[in-house]
């Protein structure tokens, strides 16, 4: 707890927030081809790629629970590992041609019902929550997020 009751409270309010909000995004992986889980590693894995110990630690899971998933969408011809060339000690995961095609088509049907959920909101809400969001998006690039 900080010195700041507000604070605290804006904390513990925002907190709560992005649980609920974790609920929405894992109700949406229900009837969608690839899980929350796969979809970020695939976003990870786009442009030059990442080493599997980073998306683990992306994902705040260990490795091997990590490589666990890499594999099976390696399996399924959509990510790619091969030796780090920065360090051949790494692995390093990168998305196929097929896995770009695939994480576009679960964005799309992920926008999508994200979508349908913020029409139910009012344009004072949709401008409220437009306004939020480059301080969420900051929140999240700070350390320790």
């Amino acid at each position: 707890m900080s010195s700041d009751p507000a604070l605290d409270e804006l904390a513990d309010e925002f907190r709560e927030s992005l649980r609920l909000a974790l609920y929405i995004a894992r109700n949406m992986d229900a009837d969608a081809r690839f899980s929350a889980t796969q979809v970020s590693l695939m976003k990870m894995a786009s442009g030059e790629g990442m080493r599997v110990s980073e998306m683990a630690r992306n994902l705040g899971v260990k490795v091997p629970s990590a490589t666990e998933q890499i594999i099976r969408l390696e399996g399924a011809g959509l990510l790619k590992r091969s030796p780090d060339p920065h360090d051949s000690r790494g692995v390093r995961v990168t998305l196929t041609p097929q896995g770009q095609e695939s994480l576009q088509d679960a964005n799309r049907t992920r926008t999508a019902l994200m979508a349908s959920l913020l029409e139910q909101l009012n344009s004072e809400e949709r401008a409220a929550l437009s306004a939020a969001l480059p301080v969420i998006r900051r929140l999240t690039k700070l350390p320790g997020a």
